[in-house]
């Protein structure tokens, strides 16, 4: 259950990401603002990571993942599960890869750059982001000294592991984030260079808790934003097998359903237990209506008579 400090600690972040956004050359007076601002953000999350592992260490019951929430840098509330799982679980090398990090400020790695001084590796497919990404780290007081690498590159299963390699990452890391709008479960399938202990993917929550599925690999896939439901990625299923067979289980999804966590079998077992897909779909705010009408018609959407059982 989420207490009053835990609520007034999610507001603090909130109130603080879009200000973190802004370029640090307005001045003396607006650089020593955000010094302050940025200065207690920090802090408050500092301050949730030592609850965290006191709470631990006595052997207390921790925050659900959903209850962890709260966004500072993220497009919703994957920043407050992120900190919350590695204030457990450390980090050792502190470096991360999000592939398809958009302009690389709102995405699920930045809250570790910016505020946690996280090495990152970032991608993505369109030019502007990525120089608007690069913009934004240059002036950032907290990284422009050593900023993320953000490279502008369409991802495929074929590309993917040169792509990471050849920037230097390889083996172990501590975060992997993929939210393709596509091939993800593909590109996840195809890496081979990295051993993340944490993976946060996108999966397609259409196809309801039992259905193993993906859409067909297609390198050129590009979503149709203008058709509801969207039809991309793979069933929540499709990625439990696929992360099973990298040594990796689920331990929850995000309450708008979409994003799922997995956790490498190696660490945190007594905090994060595994859940099924069904759990998932029971206990999910946004997912607890699901039903087989949530799967479109072929004769109404052809497209998702294509899709292949993996």
């Amino acid at each position: 259950m989420s207490t009053p400090l835990d609520i007034e600690m999610g507001a603090e972040l909130a109130q603080f990401r879009r200000l973190l956004e802004a370029h640090l050359d307005g001045g003396l007076e607006r650089r020593q603002q955000q010094n302050q601002l940025t200065s207690i953000n920090q802090a408050t999350q500092l301050m949730l990571r030592e609850r965290y592992r006191q709470m631990r260490s006595e052997g207390k019951a921790l925050a659900s993942l959903q209850d962890a929430e709260f966004r500072c840098q993220s497009q919703n509330g994957e920043d407050g599960i992120i900190h919350h799982i590695f204030s457990v679980i450390g980090a050792i090398n502190k470096k991360a890869i999000e592939i398809c990090a958009g302009n690389g400020i709102e995405c699920n790695v930045a809250n570790l750059i910016i505020n946690h001084g996280w090495e990152a590796l970032l991608f993505d497919g369109d030019e502007g982001n990525v120089a608007r990404g690069r913009d934004f780290y240059s002036k950032c007081q907290d990284t422009f000294s050593s900023p993320p690498i953000l490279v502008a590159a369409w991802i495929t299963k074929d590309n993917v592991d040169s792509l990471v390699t050849s920037r230097g990452y390889s083996g172990e890391i501590d975060f992997l984030s993929l939210d393709l709008d596509g091939m993800d479960y593909w590109v996840w399938m195809a890496i081979k260079s990295i051993s993340p202990r944490l993976v946060v993917l996108e999966f397609n929550p259409v196809w309801g808790p039992a259905l193993s599925v993906a859409v067909p690999y297609d390198p050129d896939f590009r979503i149709d934003y203008s058709k509801t439901p969207y039809y991309c990625s793979a069933s929540l299923q499709a990625f439990v097998k696929l992360s099973s067979a990298k040594g990796y289980r689920l331990i929850g999804v995000q309450p708008l359903g979409f994003n799922a966590f997995f956790l490498r079998n190696d660490l945190g077992r007594d905090v994060f237990a595994e859940v099924s897909t069904t759990e998932c779909f029971q206990q999910c705010p946004a997912l607890k209506k699901w039903t087989p009408e949530w799967i479109p018609s072929i004769g109404d959407r052809p497209e998702f008579g294509m899709v292949v059982n993996v």
